[in-house]
């Protein structure tokens, strides 16, 4: 018996359509990184993606989301680590849940910091 959507379905909708399109009419920067770029997708993109996951997560009710939506969750976490990534120049298909998304921002409370253990880009050096 499939689980009903939650109370969150349009807003899981609309920040998983965003990362479609944003993923769909992506231009590379000509000259990596582009790290202001990489920032917006995280602030406006993956942030408020995981926030929305931890909000509701910590509601006063349990919240079980459908498979729907996790799907959306999913699809969206990392088509926005992929973008990240390509705006350092690096091409790959991320496969991070989002609640591994959600369990890296709360130990380091910083977007950028989680989608550099997310995606290993940029490569730290020393």
């Amino acid at each position: 018996m499939a689980r009903p959507e939650t109370k969150y379905r349009e807003r899981i909708g609309e920040l998983a359509a965003r990362a479609a399109r944003d993923r769909a009419t992506f231009e590379p920067p000509p000259n990596p990184p582009d790290e202001e770029r990489a920032m917006t997708f995280l602030r406006e993109g993956l942030g408020p993606l995981v926030v929305l996951y931890l909000d509701a997560r910590t509601a006063d009710e349990a919240v079980v989301f459908s498979n729907k939506e996790l799907a959306r969750f999913h699809r969206a976490t990392n088509d926005w680590l992929a973008l990240y990534a390509r705006c350092y120049g690096v091409s790959m298909e991320p496969d991070t849940t989002v609640r591994k998304a959600a369990e890296v921002l709360i130990g380091t409370d910083d977007i950028r910091a989680t989608a550099q253990l997310l995606t290993h880009v940029p490569a730290r050096t020393g």
